[in-house]
């Protein structure tokens, strides 16, 4: 009865997505809780998304302590793009953990599958998500992460309420988002995220914020567990 209570508080709290009629050229044209959602990027970036500055500018390493990432876990990597982390993740997880790269484009699922076969790793999972629902299996993810996806968004609700379906009790659900409260950061406006602004659109999630790392030189990882 509490559980039924609970989820239709959340349901009576969703929030609405707004048309703004005068709206920034990277955005949808949509605001969700007082932020325009950006355009996502398209496959045909891929290659900027294995550029070797990755390294000096995000510090993908550190990330990768920061998540303490143990054999046997079962990760989701949210919008995987071209398997950048997945990779990397499924060796800390491995050998028996595995890491699920999900995707809404298939042209990115096709890149990561190529990888995968000339690495010759076999512990990443390729899944074709859509815009609302990355079709994780129910209560089967240790850990979901996004990686400067999910201010790209356009139905954030929807796909937040999915993704946490997948995720176990007491799994963690990690955002990593260029900082917003840092105009030194060289990135367009709308694809960057404050701390404030992701605790407020988590706040109607039955999840609890653990901590926010500002290790990395651009980003915040920002980290909630599911209730």
């Amino acid at each position: 009865m509490m559980i039924a209570a609970v989820l239709l508080l959340l349901q009576a709290q969703k929030p609405e997505y707004v048309k703004m009629d005068d709206h920034d050229p990277n955005g949808i044209g949509y605001s969700y809780m007082g932020r325009e959602m950006a355009n996502y990027m398209s496959h045909e970036a891929a290659p900027w998304l294995d550029r070797p500055e990755r390294y000096k500018e995000e510090a993908p390493q550190l990330l990768l302590e920061a998540l303490n990432l143990k054999n046997g876990m079962v990760v989701a990597d949210i919008g995987a793009g071209s398997g950048f982390l997945s990779f990397p993740m499924a060796v800390k997880v491995a050998p028996k953990g595995k890491v699920i790269a999900e995707e809404i484009q298939p042209e990115m699922l096709t890149i990561i599958e190529d990888k995968a076969k000339r690495n010759k790793i076999t512990n990443v999972d390729r899944l074709l998500g859509t815009t609302e629902d990355p079709k994780l299996p129910a209560n089967s993810v240790d850990l979901a992460i996004m990686v400067d996806v999910y201010h790209e968004f356009d139905k954030p609700y929807e796909m937040m309420s999915n993704i946490l379906k997948g995720i176990k009790k007491g799994g963690q659900v990690v955002f990593v988002e260029y900082r917003k409260e840092d105009p030194r950061v060289p990135i367009k406006e709308l694809h960057k995220m404050s701390e404030a602004q992701v605790k407020k659109e988590m706040s109607v999630f039955p999840v609890r914020w653990i901590r926010t790392s500002n290790i990395l030189p651009r980003q915040h990882i920002i980290f909630f567990e599911k209730l």
